[in-house]
C-alpha cells in the first residue's frame, strides 16, 4: 500500500482517516481509536498528512512529525469547500485529504508547547476579565433596583460600594448587605487571579527576546506582544506584511464585480483575541498623538482630520502587524526615525 497522502478527521476518540496514492487513488479509508493512533502512524511510511486546525490539532501534528510525516493543519473554512456530499466523517476525511493536495492552500504554523502554553495563560485571563466584567455589572445592576447607581468604571466598584453597605441611611436589609459583600469578596478574588496569570505572562515575555523587540512598537505592550509570538512564531508562514494583518481581520473587506472595486469595512476575520488587543494599543496611541512631535504623529493628525477616529485606529493597528511581521522575519528591533530605501 504506497500512501502519499492522509487527511485525518479528528475527534475526541474516533479518527476517520483517508489515504491516496501518488495518482490520487484512494487506497486507505480506516477509522481509527485514540489509542490505535501512534501505533498506527508508526507504522506507516512517510507522507503528507493533512488535518483540520482544531482542537488538539497541534498535539497531534507534534505527534506525527515525530513519527517522520510532513503534517499541514488548515482552517476548517477552507477545507469545507471540497466536501462533496453529506457531512459525515468519512466525506470530511476525504476533503481534507483533497484539500491538503492543493497547491495553493494556506496552511496554519504547527504550535510548539510553549506557544500553546502561553496561549494557554491567555486565555485563561481572558476568562477571568470576563467573569470580572460580569460581576461587576451584577453589583452595579442590584445596587440600581434600589436606587443607587455607580458611577462607569470597574475601579468605582471597589471605590464607592464598601460604603454604601455600611452607610446606615440608605435603607438596604441585612441580608441584601451581605449579598453585595459576597459579591465584592467574588469580585476581589476574580481582580487577584487576573493580575496573577498577567505575571506569569509578562515573566516569560522578559524572557523571550522576539516578544521583547515588540513591545519596543507604540501601542504593544508586554500583553499582546506575548500573545503575538505565541500566535505566529517567527511571522514566515506569512508571505508578506499585509497577509498577517488581512489575517488579524484589519484590512478592508473586498466586494467587486464587473471591473468595479468596492471596499467596505474590516473583515473582523481571524483571532478575535489578537484584533482586540492590537485596537485597543491603537487607541492609546491615537489618544496621545496631539502631545508629540515626531512624523508618525503628524500623519496621524492628518488622518484624524480627514478619517473617523475608529478608522485611524483601525489603521494605527493594521501598521503595528505590518511592523510586527518585519520585526519578526527579519530579526530586527524597532526603530521609530527607520525610513525604507
Amino acid at each position: 500500500m504506497n500512501v502519499t497522502t492522509v487527511g485525518i478527521d479528528l475527534a475526541k476518540n474516533i479518527f476517520q482517516v483517508h489515504g491516496v496514492n501518488e495518482h490520487g487513488k484512494p487506497v486507505l479509508t480506516k477509522q481509527l481509536r485514540r489509542h490505535q493512533m501512534p501505533t498506527f502512524f508508526a507504522k506507516l511510511p512517510p507522507c503528507v498528512i493533512g488535518m483540520e486546525a482544531c482542537a488538539s490539532a497541534h498535539f497531534w501534528a507534534r505527534k506525527l512529525q515525530g513519527f517522520g510525516h510532513t503534517v499541514r493543519l488548515m482552517a476548517p473554512q477552507f477545507v469545507k469547500p471540497y466536501v462533496k456530499t453529506n457531512k459525515n466523517d468519512v466525506a470530511d476525511a476525504e476533503a481534507i485529504c483533497e484539500a491538503v493536495a492543493r497547491p495553493n492552500m494556506r496552511f496554519v504554523p504547527v504550535k510548539n508547547i510553549d506557544q500553546q502554553a502561553v496561549l494557554a495563560l491567555h486565555r485563561a485571563r481572558q476568562g477571568f476579565v470576563r467573569a470580572r466584567t460580569a460581576q461587576a455589572n451584577q453589583i452595579r445592576g442590584l445596587l440600581g433596583e434600589f436606587g443607587l447607581v455607580i458611577p462607569r468604571g470597574i475601579t468605582n466598584i471597589a471605590q464607592h460600594v464598601p460604603a454604601l453597605i455600611e452607610d446606615a441611611s440608605n435603607e438596604l436589609p441585612g441580608s441584601f448587605r451581605l449579598l453585595v459583600q459576597r459579591l465584592i469578596d467574588h469580585l476581589k478574588e476574580l481582580d487577584r487571579q487576573v493580575e496573577e496569570l498577567e505575571t506569569q505572562i509578562k515573566a516569560w515575555h522578559r524572557a523571550n527576546d522576539a516578544s521583547r523587540r515588540l513591545a519596543e512598537i507604540p501601542g504593544i505592550g508586554p500583553i499582546t506582544a506575548s500573545a503575538l509570538v505565541a500566535s505566529i512564531g517567527d511571522g514566515k508562514c506569512f508571505s508578506n506584511a499585509r497577509q498577517l494583518a488581512a489575517w488579524l481581520g484589519l484590512v478592508p473587506r473586498q466586494h467587486s464585480s464587473g471591473g468595479k472595486p468596492l471596499l467596505l469595512g474590516i473583515t473582523k476575520r481571524g483571532d478575535t483575541y489578537l484584533r482586540t488587543l492590537m485596537v485597543h494599543g491603537a487607541r492609546a496611541v491615537v489618544r496621545y498623538a496631539t502631545n508629540k512631535n515626531d512624523a508618525f504623529s503628524g500623519w496621524l493628525r492628518r488622518l484624524l482630520v480627514r478619517r473617523h477616529k475608529n478608522i485611524a485606529v483601525v489603521a494605527v493597528a493594521n501598521r503595528n502587524a505590518r511592523i510586527a511581521w518585519a520585526l519578526l522575519t527579519q530579526d530586527r528591533t524597532f526603530r521609530s526615525d527607520y525610513a525604507s530605501s
